[in-house]
């Protein structure tokens, strides 16, 4: 219940209750002394009724079961039946749902409380009691028809905020399914369309919420009427989209979304601004006076366009996101409205941005995605976007989208090399559309390669080399031909097929919705050996049998999942029985050569122990749960201990390693941190700063496992942002802790990059604490930094006040153009300066960088001798890590990449 101001207490001081919690919260303390305090409380509730008595009475009912009949007995005779203060009587009923909701034998005792004194506490004088009693009503099981009545009539309470919980009182009792009584159903959406004009912004709001509540329930109530209450819902819904407050208008769009039914004229008129001839002529709007079917037609005409104009972007998403529903009603208006979702890709918000086009997958899943040429340019214009989700989602289209002719289909295949030239990370995701593309247009393909076939041989001669982006997107395109949906047959050279297999790390890494890596080979040897077949001589099918080695299902494109891909699966011959696998325990490996060597023999054998190794830290929850912390980093050391014998410099192996140990890290701090939550510790407590020191290394350690490393699948990447997650809860689970503010907008954003993952990946949300599966190559961001020819006795010579020039030799592994790098240079807590490394200037994105660069300090101290501490970092570029504001240097947080290194600078000496 919300904290309510209590009375003091006349028998009990503040420092006998203080007491009293502490021996209750104590697990330790005899059962004798938890009775002699049950019987003071007791005795103390009859004869002066207090809140803080009450509290403590409903807190030992918790952690004592055995008492918590005989506390819920006093209650409710001493305290609820017998007081005169309705402040007090409420907190009693507090009191009596929080015991019944520990004790499930109670659960009919609550039933047993007679409506009439809750209904009586509600007409009480104290507002705040009547507001709690209201917001809280569904918890004392009373009667819905009672419950409905006093909704209806606080609809009418002098306070707002009184009514803005009757209207969502209202919405709970329609999603009950309790009132069927049709005359009751029109009542509540009549009073609620009353609300609708209410003076305050809140109340209107709610009221939206509970017009559409009703209004669903009068729609699906009777067939015969259905379209009619659906229209009319939808016009007084449409009357809010212009109200003066943001909020009011955000909640009549987001209701909008929620209606599937609507006359098509009314729907056409939503886009057009003036009244269409096809309006007056239909008269959907209903049979009414002139004067009034004008107000009606005014209020629908352009409301959505009115929408999408709207100066805030709460607004304008909620637009786009209740287009979603509407455009599949109909298909002249999807037409319409696409044009309008084309011009919302220009917009200045990335949220609206990202949402027209979850709109526009939508209506492609559906079916009702008619591209036209006048579109294309601005639609794959955002394949060119800064923002990775945008880039991805335009992508998905793209899977699902049926180009009318092969102008379009070549512009299409442009645009994706172009986004692959500027945002190389993205080859996995552009590889996999460009096969579903292919898929999805054979002759379009076909026409392609044949044309291209001369600058594919040139690089196969070394003209060009295969790791020419347009030469590999080729190849991708020409292998998708032979599974194309269509009868004709395949004319592409089969030596195409055999210059694929030089890629083929790179390409099954794209295709793990389809085939794993040895179906892949197995596919692209019989094709290389053919000169003209079709897909029937493949055996390929959706969901037939093919090759001998591999099925290879192609996701139906026509598929109802909103993400338009599906999950797969391949049937191997093994020992001569059929083995089903999962494509998401597929270990890639990315191969040298079209067949293995010893490279890859080595990453395997390194790879299986650091599987099993990840596969045992799943084991050890039980004991953090348990809070044996001692025993878990024991176990931990071992791990690391045997970590340190992989001593394999092979491709992939060294990353994997690394990432190992710095899991084992994340593992380790939420174990120390787990052990604060644990009731023991909660008794003694080694203070509030050790518990936001820890949650700080888990926060650090968190940010180093996610920028640290490349290469990682989106199954992995889930796992670490729900240990984000679970850190962000943690902190919000201790109200002492500050910056809660953060903290929220962290899980946020957290939470909407999980849930992009599990729109834009066939994968499902994991068990918290489950294995962790290490497949691919992973590869470690890191620097080594010296400074030459210095040390104690031998410093750097500079000038007090003047800058000086610190020469820095530094090597970069595996790092990209797109990440920011930074030197930090701090001579003390309070002086340090930030110097950006424009990796641009150092040759391009290779696996090792090697440069030297002189870095200038300006802050030189009036000094004799001073010390720099100086290192690198990587700044967090993921949405959920804060802005830290630094003047000239990072916008946000920085994940470091080597260890601090002194630099020793003396004075000239003047002589």
């Amino acid at each position: 219940m919300e904290e309510l101001v209590p009375s003091s207490s006349e028998s009990l001081s503040p420092q006998t209750l203080a007491s009293f919690r502490s021996l209750i919260l104590n697990p330790s303390t005899p059962q004798s002394k938890i009775s002699s305090i049950f019987e003071t409380l007791t005795r103390s509730l009859q004869l002066t009724p207090d809140s803080l008595v009450l509290n403590l009475l409903s807190e030992l009912a918790s952690r004592h079961s055995n008492l918590s009949h005989l506390v819920f007995d006093s209650v409710r005779s001493h305290s609820l039946l017998s007081s005169e203060s309705t402040r007090l009587a409420a907190e009693s009923l507090d009191a009596l749902a929080s015991i019944s909701n520990t004790e499930p034998t109670l659960s009919s005792a609550i039933d047993e409380l007679d409506d009439r004194l809750f209904v009586s506490l509600c007409f009480g004088p104290s507002v705040s009691v009547r507001s709690w009693l209201l917001r809280n009503a569904e918890r004392f099981r009373i009667s819905p028809y009672v419950l409905l009545t006093l909704f209806l009539g606080f609809t009418k309470d002098p306070y707002p905020y009184v009514r803005k919980i009757a209207l969502d009182g209202l919405v709970g009792v329609s999603q009950s399914g309790m009132i069927e009584d049709r005359s009751m159903i029109n009542g509540c959406y009549c009073r609620a369309i009353e609300l609708l004009g209410d003076m305050e912004d809140q109340v209107r709001s709610a009221a939206i919420r509970a017009v559409s509540a009703w209004g669903l329930i009068l729609v699906a109530s009777n067939p015969e009427t259905k379209l009619y209450w659906s229209d009319d819902l939808f016009v007084k819904l449409c009357s809010m989209g212009r109200d003066m407050s943001m909020e009011v208008r955000v909640e009549a769009f987001n209701a909008l979304g929620k209606i599937n039914v609507v006359s098509e004229d009314i729907l056409l008129q939503t886009l057009s601004k003036r009244v269409l001839a096809i309006t007056k002529e239909k008269r959907s709007l209903g049979q009414c006076p002139a004067e009034q079917f004008e107000i009606l037609a005014s209020n629908v005409a352009g409301v959505l366009v009115h929408g999408l104009e709207d100066e805030f972007y709460e607004v304008r998403k909620s637009v786009c996101h209740s287009l979603r529903t509407l455009t599949i009603i109909s298909a002249e208006f999807a037409g319409e409205a696409l044009n309008l979702l084309m011009d919302v890709l220009n917009d200045d918000s990335m949220f609206v941005r990202l949402e027209a086009l979850e709109t526009m997958l939508h209506m492609a899943t559906y079916g009702h995605l008619k591209v036209q040429g006048t579109h294309m340019h601005m639609f794959l214009g955002t394949l060119l976007d800064s923002n990775t989700l945008i880039r991805s989602a335009t992508r998905r289209i793209l899977k699902l989208v049926k180009l009318p002719n092969i102008e379009l289909f070549r512009l299409s295949f442009d645009s994706l090399i172009e986004n692959l030239e500027k945002h190389p990370q993205d080859e996995a995701d552009i590889f996999s559309v460009l096969f579903h593309t292919g898929c999805n247009h054979g002759k379009f393909v076909v026409s392609t390669i044949n044309e291209a076939s001369e600058e594919i041989d040139q690089a196969s001669e070394g003209k060009l080399g295969f790791d020419s982006t347009r030469v590999a997107a080729l190849l991708v395109l020409a292998i998708s031909a032979p599974l194309s949906h269509g009868e004709h047959f395949c004319s592409i050279p089969p030596r195409i097929f055999s210059y694929a297999v030089t890629l083929l790390g790179r390409i099954s890494r794209a295709l793990t919705d389809i085939m794993d890596q040895n179906a892949l080979l197995a596919y692209l040897s019989q094709c290389s050996i053919s000169t003209t077949f079709s897909a029937t001589e493949l055996n390929i099918r959706r969901g037939e049998p093919c090759l001998p080695v591999a099925n290879i299902e192609i996701p139906n494109d026509s598929s109802n999942e909103i993400n338009g891909s599906t999950r797969t699966s391949l049937q191997q011959e093994k020992d001569g029985a059929s083995e089903l696998q999962s494509w998401t325990m597929r270990e890639p490996l990315e191969l040298a050569a079209p067949l293995g060597g010893s490279q890859v023999e080595v990453h395997d054998e390194v790879m299986k122990p650091i599987n099993l190794i990840l596969a045992k830290v799943k084991d050890i929850w039980s004991s953090i749960h348990s809070g044996f912390t001692n025993e878990v980093l024991r176990t931990l050391r071992n791990f690391k201990e045997e970590l340190a014998t992989f001593t394999s410099d092979s491709v992939g192996t060294i990353g994997a390693v690394a990432f190992t140990l710095q899991y084992l890290q994340v593992i380790k701090q939420l174990a120390k941190v787990w052990e604060h939550f644990l009731p023991a510790k909660k008794l003694c407590s080694s203070g509030l700063g050790e518990l936001d020191l820890v949650l700080g290394k888990l926060d650090m350690r968190l940010r180093e496992l996610r920028s640290r490393f490349t290469g990682l699948s989106k199954e992995q990447e889930l796992q670490i942002l729900e240990l984000v997650l679970l850190t962000c809860t943690l902190r919000l689970c201790k109200v002492e802790i500050c910056c809660h503010f953060a903290t929220l907008k962290k899980l946020s954003t957290t939470v909407s990059r999980v849930e992009s993952i599990l729109k834009s990946a066939t994968i499902e949300p994991t068990i918290f604490i489950s294995e962790f599966v290490l497949c691919g190559r992973l590869d470690q961001i890191k620097a080594e930094l010296t400074i030459p020819d210095n040390d104690s006795e031998n410093p750097l010579p500079f000038v007090s006040r003047l800058p000086v020039g610190i020469p820095c030799d530094i090597t970069l592994h595996n790092t990209s153009n797109e990440n920011k790098l930074w030197l930090k240079m701090s001579m003390d807590d309070e002086s340090t300066q930030f110097v950006f490394l424009d990796l641009n200037l150092y040759g391009s994105s290779d696996k090792v960088r090697k440069f030297t660069y002189v870095v200038p300090f300006y802050k030189t101290p009036n000094a004799i001798s001073f010390t720099l501490r100086v290192c690198i970092g990587v700044e967090c570029l993921f949405e959920d890590v804060l802005s830290v504001k630094k003047y000239g240097g990072p916008e946000r947080e920085l994940t470091y990449l080597c260890q601090e290194k002194e630099v020793h600078l003396s004075m000239i000496s003047e002589h």
